[in-house]
């Protein structure tokens, strides 16, 4: 299982950028993915999650509304559309998928970990 993430990047306040990340080595359609971020100092978060099938989504309250998870299956890569980007957004980026039990209502990923892609955010 490998995950490569792509797309991080320097941005002022209120600007967008667009991750993406290619996942191998598993058949990717059959599992719900999910993006992760790890602010320095402080303990990885669940940022958003989206079903095998890209009809569900879940985020975190912090960039519901402005951040969208979306995924193309027959690309096996998922994205992260990140607009009105905050400075408290500045994190380095995963992308990741279920763990073994997991569902949408409770997900953990899994113990697998790209090397994630870094979105800065300041004026």
């Amino acid at each position: 299982v490998q995950f490569e993430e792509s797309g991080g990047g320097s941005v002022q306040p209120g600007g967008s950028l667009r991750l993406s990340c290619l996942a191998t080595g598993f058949v990717f359609g059959n599992y719900i993915m999910s993006w992760h971020r790890q602010a320095p100092g402080k303990e990885r978060e669940t940022v958003a999650v989206i079903s095998s099938g890209g009809g569900t989504t879940n985020y975190a309250d912090s960039v519901k509304g402005r951040f969208t998870i979306s995924r193309d299956n027959a690309k096996n890569t998922v994205y992260l559309q990140m607009n009105s980007l905050k400075p408290e957004d500045t994190a380095r980026y995963y992308c990741n998928k279920e763990s073994l039990g997991s569902s949408m209502e409770w997900y953990d990923p899994s113990d697998f970990w790209g090397k994630g892609t870094l979105v800065t955010v300041a004026s």
